[in-house]
C-alpha cells in the first residue's frame, strides 16, 4: 500500500503543484488549505506523513503542529520562507521531523519525504487516537473526554454524537445526518431530541453552555464543532 501524504498550504497554486508532484511519486495524496481542515483530515484519514506550510491565516503551521502532536506521532515536514535558526529550533521543539526553506526544488522535497518515511518504516509511529478540542481531549480508545486529569463522563449516545461532529471538524453537520449516524436510518428520534442531546453535551463540555465556543449552532441546519478556546 502506498504511503498517504497530507499536504497543507493556503496557497492554492502551490498546493495543486505539490499534490500533482507527490502523487507522481506514487504516493496517495490528500490536501487541506488550512490548519483546522488539516486536523480534521488527519483524524479521518490517518496519513503517514504531513507536509505543511507554516505561514497560513487563522491557525498557522505552528499551532497546527501543536494540535497534531496532541493526537498523533505522524511525521511532519514544515515548509517556510523563514530560515532563521530560531524558527527551525521552534519547529523541532514542537516535534517536527524536518524543515524545508522556500524556495525549494522538488528534488529536495522528494529526498526529504523519502528520508522521513524511511525512518518511520524502521520505527513505526504510535497512533494515540487523542483528539484535542481546545482545553479538552477526546480519547477514542477509551471513549471518554478528559479535562486535564479529570474524566468527563458521557453517555454512549453523547459520545457518538461528539464523534460524528469531530469527524467533520469545522464543517456544519445537519440534524438529519446526526440522526442517521448516531441513532441509525430507521430511528424514530426527532430533531428536538438531537437538540436536547446537544444541550446536554454543552453542559458537560462548554465553560458557558449558553454561549458555546465548541459546539456551534448553524441556524436552520445543524451544528459545527470548533476547536474551542
Amino acid at each position: 500500500m502506498s504511503p498517504k501524504v497530507l499536504v497543507v498550504d493556503d496557497d492554492r497554486t502551490l498546493l495543486r503543484f505539490l499534490e500533482e508532484y507527490i502523487r507522481a511519486l506514487k504516493y496517495d495524496v490528500i490536501s487541506a488549505s488550512g490548519g483546522a481542515e488539516a486536523i480534521r483530515l488527519a483524524y479521518s484519514h490517518q496519513p503517514d506523513l504531513v507536509v505543511m506550510d507554516v505561514m497560513m491565516p487563522g491557525m498557522d503551521g505552528w499551532e497546527t503542529t501543536t494540535r497534531l502532536r496532541e493526537m498523533s506521532d505522524v511525521p511532519i515536514i514544515l515548509l517556510t520562507a523563514k530560515s532563521s535558526e530560531e524558527d527551525k529550533l521552534r519547529g523541532f521543539e514542537l516535534g517536527i521531523d524536518d524543515y524545508i526553506t522556500k524556495p525549494f526544488s522538488f528534488a529536495e522535497l522528494t529526498a526529504r519525504i523519502q528520508a522521513v518515511l524511511n525512518r518511520v518504516r524502521q520505527k513505526p509511529a504510535e497512533r494515540r487516537n487523542l483528539i484535542p478540542l481546545g482545553k479538552l481531549v477526546l480519547d477514542l480508545d477509551r471513549c471518554e473526554v478528559r479535562d486535564g486529569e479529570e474524566v468527563i463522563l458521557l453517555t454512549p449516545n453523547e459520545f457518538r454524537l461528539l464523534d460524528v461532529l469531530t469527524k467533520n471538524l469545522g464543517k456544519p453537520v445537519s440534524e438529519a445526518q446526526l440522526i442517521r449516524e448516531v441513532w441509525g436510518k430507521e430511528s424514530s428520534i426527532d430533531t428536538a431530541a438531537v437538540r436536547r442531546y446537544i444541550w446536554l453535551l454543552r453542559k458537560k463540555l462548554e465553560q458557558d453552555p449558553a454561549n458555546p465556543r465548541l459546539i456551534i449552532t448553524v441556524r436552520g441546519f445543524g451544528y459545527r464543532l470548533e476547536l474551542g478556546g
